[in-house]
């Protein structure tokens, strides 16, 4: 398909969650967050879901009708596809059946298919409006509907927003966890018998907490909002699935694909931080000299290793960083950095395959 790209580019200077607020009430919002962008979109053109095996296959040919030639911009992503992929869908690629009883019927996966992307670059102070003209498929129509679709955030953009900030974000009712204190501890009990008898290494014990906002004025996007506010950290997002809301605020890199290049940035071994200087420095030293978070770290940086070893080139794969100590607002984080090069056969649905889910 040929290529077409158009971009506007306006002076920026407010916080990219006006424009979130701007736009909140369109279909399938999405917000997607590093320490020097913020990718805004909506109004997606397709929406994929997906349950099952196939699923990612599924979305690599419906994304594969789509794709057109590369084009270099000033943005780090101008469209294409924005979703999730759950948990779940990792007991397909390593042929588990599945246990837990699905009782939220929840897609695998949900995904956007986005023709207009609004990025705000936090460093020069810019926003830019990238347009595709995707779906149409001569370029002529494609261009019409860049432009039209350009013209659009536009008119939206003078027109400002009517959005008033709540002064106080307030819980009400409590958090329930799918578990009992006894029923947890005694599920504990039974995963180091597993660890004992040699049949597992580690398990990630996860209970759900879940809290009714039925008769509550709660909006999603401002507890993301909230969220962002109390702990920036290096990966936010939302992600608006329809009767789904996705939020996230992790400072851990799952996988990142760019130019053949393969990053993947695990993190075991968390402290809080202190209350000062010298605080810090214990704590720090703490996770350093910690002979558990070590052997976790270890252990998982060698998991990712042989998942990239799957679809890199041989000998590409390396421990670029091991054990290197973050600082974030509110925690220190272990992390390795693990990079490799994909083989010339592979793409970004190959490598999802082979490193999903993450090993941390």
């Amino acid at each position: 398909m040929m290529s077409v790209l158009l971009t506007k580019t306006y002076d920026f200077s407010g916080d990219a969650w006006d424009l979130c607020a701007r736009f909140r009430d369109e279909p399938h919002l999405f917000c997607l967050e590093s320490g020097r962008y913020s990718l805004i979109g909506f109004a997606p053109f397709e929406v994929f879901q997906g349950k099952g095996r196939d699923t990612l296959r599924a979305l690599k040919d419906r994304y594969s009708s789509y794709r057109g030639q590369g084009r270099q911009t000033v943005t780090p992503f101008a469209g294409g596809i924005v979703g999730y992929l759950g948990y779940d869908y990792g007991l397909y690629q390593e042929k588990i059946k599945p246990r837990a009883k699905d009782d939220l019927k929840l897609p695998d996966a949900v995904f956007g298919f986005y023709d207009r992307v609004l990025t705000v670059d936090h460093h020069t102070r810019k926003l830019h409006v990238t347009s595709s003209g995707w779906p149409e498929k001569n370029k002529a129509s494609r261009e019409k509907r860049a432009a039209a679709r350009l013209e659009e955030i536009e008119r939206a953009l003078k027109r400002g927003t009517q959005y008033l900030i709540p002064d106080e974000l307030s819980i009400v009712s409590p958090f329930k966890s799918n578990f009992t204190k006894d029923e947890y501890l005694a599920t504990v009990r039974k995963v180091l018998d597993h660890i004992a008898a040699g049949d597992i290494y580690q398990l990630n014990l996860s209970q759900r907490f879940t809290y009714d906002m039925a008769g509550e004025s709660v909006d999603p996007l401002e507890i993301y909002r909230v969220l962002r506010q109390l702990s920036p950290v290096s990966s936010g997002g939302y992600f608006d699935a329809g009767a789904l809301k996705l939020i996230s605020n992790s400072p851990e890199m799952f996988l990142r694909l760019r130019d053949g290049k393969v990053q993947t940035r695990p993190m075991k071994g968390t402290r809080p931080r202190g209350l000062g200087l010298s605080e810090d420095r214990r704590l720090r030293e703490e996770i350093l000299h910690s002979p558990k978070d070590r052997a976790e770290l270890l252990m998982i940086t060698d998991l990712v290793r042989n998942d990239l070893g799957k679809v890199c080139a041989y000998g590409s794969v390396r421990v670029r960083q091991m054990r290197a100590i973050e600082e974030y607002r509110y925690v220190f984080q272990a992390t390795s950095w693990v990079e490799g090069v994909l083989k010339k056969d592979k793409d970004c649905f190959d490598l999802m395959e082979a490193c999903f889910p993450g090993g941390s």
